[in-house]
C-alpha cells in the first residue's frame, strides 16, 4: 500500500478539470447556531420515507444565508413549504421554511443572505432550518460539509484513546461535541411557562448521539422518569451522582457497573423537552448543584 503522502501527492498532481468540485470542500453555517438537532436519515426507496436533509435550530425571522457561492435555481413553494434552492456547479443546497429575498438567477456568494427564518416546519417541534444536498437527484448529508467550527480535536488513531471529560465544566462543554444550550439555575421552563430551577445543564446534540458516562460508578437509576423522560442515574465512588435525561433509549441497567466513557444511551428528546438534547445533572446529597462549578 503507498504511504498517505505518496497518494496526497498524486492526487494534488490531478488536472483540475477531473475535479470539478472539491468534495471535502466545507460549508458555511446558514443560521447563527451551529449544531444539528435532527440528523440526516436516507430513505430506503426513491419515495420511501425519511429525512432528506438536517434540522437546524433557529428564531423565526433569522437571517438564513447560503453555504457557498452559487445561483439561485429556485424560490418557492415545494408542498407548500417556502424553498429557496442554490446550485453550487456539482452539487445544490435546499433551504425551508424561507422567505426568499432572492430570486432565481441570482448569483449569491458565501455566506449572503438568501431570505428569513419562517416559524414552523413538518420536521421540526420548534422553529428550525431543514437544510437539504443534492448531487443530481440523490440526497447527501450536509452535515458532512458544514464546518465544525473547532469543535472537534482529530487524534492519532495509534496508542491509547484521550482520557474521558473530567468533571470541570470545559469537560461538559465537549462532552457530545456541542455547546451548553441551557445553564444551570433559574430561568423560564420552554414548555410550562413557570419559572424554576433548572436543575442541570443541557448539551446540544442531534438525537441518537451516544452518550458517555462522565466517570466510574454504579447505575442507580434507569427507568422513563416522567418530565425527564428515559432516565440513567450513575452514583461514583466519591458519592456524587449524574444522571442523564431525555434519552432515546437507556443502555444500561441498575445495579450496572460502569466505567468512564462507557456509553449509557442515545440523546432524545423524552418526556417534557422541545427538541433532542441532553439533560446532564449532578447530585451532591441528593441535591442538585452546578455542574459547571464543580471541580474534579
Amino acid at each position: 500500500m503507498a504511504p498517505l503522502p505518496a497518494l496526497a501527492a498524486i492526487v494534488v498532481a490531478l488536472p483540475l478539470t477531473l475535479l470539478p468540485q472539491d468534495r471535502s470542500a466545507s460549508w458555511e453555517w446558514p443560521l447563527s447556531t451551529q449544531r444539528v438537532e435532527r440528523a440526516f436519515a436516507p430513505p430506503q426507496s426513491e419515495y420511501g420515507p425519511g429525512h432528506r436533509g438536517v434540522d437546524i435550530p433557529g428564531r423565526p425571522g433569522e437571517d438564513v444565508r447560503a453555504v457557498a457561492a452559487g445561483t439561485v435555481t429556485f424560490a418557492g413553494q415545494v408542498g407548500g413549504i417556502m424553498t429557496v434552492t442554490v446550485d453550487h456547479g456539482v452539487e445544490r443546497s435546499t433551504y425551508q421554511p424561507v422567505a426568499a429575498s432572492v430570486a432565481p438567477g441570482d448569483a449569491v456568494r458565501r455566506g449572503d443572505r438568501l431570505g428569513t427564518l419562517l416559524p414552523s416546519h413538518p420536521s421540526c417541534t420548534s422553529t428550525c432550518l431543514n437544510l437539504g444536498r443534492l448531487r443530481g437527484s440523490d440526497y447527501l448529508d450536509p452535515a458532512d460539509r458544514l464546518r465544525a467550527e473547532g469543535r472537534f480535536r482529530l487524534i492519532s488513531p495509534e496508542g491509547p484513546p484521550p482520557e474521558p471529560p473530567s468533571w470541570n465544566g470545559s469537560g461538559l462543554v465537549n462532552l457530545l461535541g456541542g455547546p451548553i444550550t441551557s445553564p444551570f439555575g433559574m430561568r423560564v421552563h420552554p414548555v410550562t411557562g413557570e419559572r424554576k430551577l433548572h436543575d442541570g445543564v443541557d448539551l446540544g446534540a442531534a438525537c441518537g448521539t451516544p452518550v458517555p458516562v462522565l466517570a466510574s460508578g454504579r447505575v442507580s437509576r434507569s427507568e422513563y422518569r416522567g418530565a425527564y423522560g428515559e432516565h440513567v442515574e450513575v452514583v461514583h465512588a466519591d458519592g456524587r451522582a449524574t444522571s442523564y435525561s431525555h434519552l432515546s433509549r437507556r443502555q444500561a441497567k441498575a445495579g450496572d457497573q460502569v466505567a468512564a466513557g462507557d456509553v449509557i444511551g442515545a440523546v432524545g428528546s423524552t418526556g417534557r423537552s422541545t427538541g433532542c438534547h441532553l439533560h446532564l445533572m449532578l447530585l451532591v446529597d441528593g441535591a442538585p448543584v452546578d455542574p459547571l462549578s464543580a471541580q474534579g
